[in-house]
C-alpha cells in the first residue's frame, strides 16, 4: 500500500519587481509567442529573464528545445540562482522525461523553495518537484503558450495566484458533477498520459492515495485515454484517491465519448468527480496548485484550498 499524498511546502508569493526565469524543458518555443509572454510578465511589473537555451532546437530531434543537457542546465541554473524568485516554463510538448534525470536534486533542494509554473509535459516536473523537493507547484499557463498570451482570464487567474493567492483560495469551475459528492485531500495530477508514462519512475509519487486527482489531456483518441486510466488502475496508482477533478480534453473525440469513458474507468472508485473544471489545454485555463490540502465540492464545481497556494 502506497503512502498517502502529503501536503507540501508552499513557496513565497511574488512581489512587484520579482525576477522570474523562463525555461524550455520540453519542446521548441516560437520566438514571437515568447516575446508576447515576456511583455505580459513585464506588464505585471515582473523582471523576466530568458535562460540561454530557451530558443534552441535540437539538430536531429526537432521536437526538442535543444539537447537534454542544455535544457536541464537551464532549469537547474535558474532554480539555483538566488536572484530568481520563480521559474516559469515557456511551453510543453515533449522532452521533460529525457532531462529530469540530469538534474542535481540535492543542489536544487539546497537552493530553497521558489515558485514553479507549467502544465502538459511539465507534469513530469510537477511529480519530480513533489517527490524530490517536497514543494507545492502551480499547474498553470506557460509564458509562451498561445492560450496565455491571448487570454485575459488565464492571465488574471495566474497573476492573482502569484501576487495575491488569498484572493483565489476557492477555484470555481463552472462545470458540474460526473459523480456527486464532497471530498477532502491533497491536490496532485496533470496530463493523464504523462502520469501513466511516469509509473515506476524514481521521480514520481507511488500513488494518489489521499489525493484530489486533477486530470486532463489533449489530442488523444478515447481508446488511448482508456489505456492510460486502465494502466493507472491496474498498477494500483488510483487506490485510495479521495476525489477527481477533470479538466479539458481539447482535440480529443467528442466529449460525450470521452465522458462515457471517464465514467466507466473512474466511476467505480466511489469518489466525487467534478468535470469541466477549466484547467489544462483550454482557453482561459485556471491555475491549480499541486500539493495543498483542499476541499472538493463536485456538485458546486468548487475547489477550496485550506491555505493560499503561496505564502
Amino acid at each position: 500500500m502506497s503512502e498517502a499524498v502529503r501536503e507540501l511546502l508552499r513557496p513565497s508569493r511574488l512581489a512587484p519587481g520579482a525576477r522570474v526565469a523562463v525555461v524550455a524543458p520540453s519542446g521548441p518555443v516560437p520566438e514571437e509567442r515568447l516575446q508576447a509572454g515576456l511583455d505580459v510578465l513585464r506588464g505585471w511589473d515582473l523582471d523576466p529573464v530568458v535562460t540561454p537555451h530557451v530558443l534552441d532546437r535540437h539538430g536531429e530531434l526537432t521536437y526538442l528545445a535543444g539537447t537534454d543537457a542544455d535544457r536541464a542546465a537551464d532549469l537547474q541554473a535558474a532554480w539555483c540562482d538566488p536572484s530568481v524568485d520563480a521559474v516559469l516554463c515557456a511551453r510543453g510538448g515533449y522532452g521533460a522525461q529525457r532531462m529530469v534525470d540530469l538534474l542535481d536534486w540535492e543542489a536544487m533542494r539546497a537552493a530553497g523553495p521558489k515558485v514553479f509554473v507549467g502544465f502538459s509535459d511539465v507534469t513530469v516536473l510537477h511529480e519530480a518537484f513533489a517527490a524530490r523537493l517536497g514543494l507545492v507547484t502551480l499547474h498553470g499557463p506557460m509564458a509562451a503558450g498561445v492560450d496565455f498570451v491571448k487570454n485575459a482570464r488565464a492571465q488574471e487567474h495566474l497573476k492573482s495566484t502569484l501576487f495575491a493567492p488569498e484572493t483565489v483560495r476557492t477555484i470555481t469551475s463552472g462545470g458540474g458533477a460526473l459523480v456527486p459528492g464532497r471530498a477532502r485531500g491533497v491536490t496532485l495530477g496533470g496530463c493523464l498520459c504523462l502520469l501513466a508514462a511516469e509509473l515506476g519512475s524514481p521521480h514520481a509519487r507511488p500513488g494518489a492515495r489521499g489525493g484530489l486527482l486533477c486530470l486532463e489531456d489533449v489530442g488523444e483518441e478515447t481508446y488511448r485515454l482508456d489505456r492510460y486510466l486502465t494502466q493507472l488502475g491496474r498498477a494500483g496508482w488510483l487506490e485510495g484517491v479521495r476525489g477527481v477533478l477533470l479538466g479539458s480534453w481539447e482535440q480529443c473525440e467528442p466529449y460525450e465519448k470521452v465522458r462515457a469513458l471517464l465514467l466507466d474507468r473512474l466511476g467505480g472508485l466511489g469518489v466525487p468527480i467534478a468535470e469541466d473544471f477549466g484547467f489544462g489545454h483550454c482557453a482561459g485555463a485556471l491555475t491549480v496548485p499541486f500539493g495543498v490540502s483542499a476541499a472538493l465540492d463536485a456538485d458546486a464545481g468548487t475547489l477550496t484550498l485550506d491555505e493560499p497556494a503561496l505564502r
